[in-house]
């Protein structure tokens, strides 16, 4: 995955996914980030939080150049049970071999309304397509593969059932890169007229797409400002003997 990166479609989607995380993660707020895999891209750089790190597999610190401040298995993070604001995952689902472990660990970590923000390549697209088409003819003895041959891609709708599952709520959700899946960058320029194209008329069939979930917890309440206390209702009292005395003489009238 990390040398596709260095290729021309692969550094197109690069760019167009740093745009894409810097909007995304600029105004979540909170004080403790996290994010998962891809080092090639710093997706908390617009992040405003305090506290913010960096988490790789075995395998991606031993083969990355970059640095992490910590290297875990990602279905079991070395974090408290409600102690993360925001967790990011570039690409870490479709390349983890147990993509519904992670995400419930995730789910775990996250503090009610903490967010995720999970980012991965679309089957549903032109680049899904050649890939597809790419694995039939590998199995004749011809042919590459035109993205990375690992981990199992996962679809939108998929994926959003997942997250309902454990409780997410999709808050938003894009989808990016509609240029055809060209190798050369000369030819994936000359098409870049298809993303506006493809952002306007056909933007779920865009080869990458994003999602921000919330993770919600059923009972909890926020509670608004403290300085902002409740109106007194205006009550007056009721004249009891008043009322007790006109009855009295109304009696008397009859009488």
């Amino acid at each position: 995955m990390q040398q596709w990166f260095e290729t021309p479609p692969g550094r197109y989607l690069l760019e167009w996914e740093r745009a894409e995380f810097d909007r995304a993660v600029g105004d979540i707020f909170g004080y403790h980030a996290l994010q998962l895999g891809l080092p090639e891209l710093d997706t908390l750089q617009a992040n405003r939080m305090p506290h913010k790190w960096l988490a790789l597999s075995e395998a991606e610190a031993l083969s990355g150049a970059v640095r992490p401040d910590l290297v875990t298995d990602y279905s079991a993070l070395p974090f408290e049970e409600n102690s993360l604001d925001l967790v990011v995952l570039p690409h870490s689902l479709e390349l983890n071999l147990d993509p519904h472990t992670t995400l419930r660990e995730v789910e775990r970590v996250l503090v009610p309304e903490g967010k995720v923000v999970i980012c991965c390549l679309n089957p549903t697209s032109l680049w899904g397509l050649r890939q597809q088409r790419a694995h039939v003819y590998r199995r004749l003895g011809f042919g590459e593969l035109y993205l990375p041959d690992a981990g199992d891609f996962i679809g939108y709708r998929r994926l959003r059932d997942w997250l309902r599952l454990l409780s997410f709520e999709v808050e938003a959700s894009s989808f990016g890169c509609w240029r055809p899946a060209f190798g050369s960058e000369k030819w994936l320029e000359r098409f870049d007229w298809m993303d506006g194209l493809g952002r306007r008329w056909w933007p779920i069939f865009g080869a990458v797409y994003f999602i921000v979930a919330v993770k919600r917890v059923r009972g909890i309440k926020l509670i608004g400002a403290t300085w902002k206390r409740p109106k007194r209702v205006a009550t007056a009292p009721v004249p009891v003997a008043n009322r007790s005395h006109r009855k009295a003489r109304e009696l008397t009238s009859i009488e």
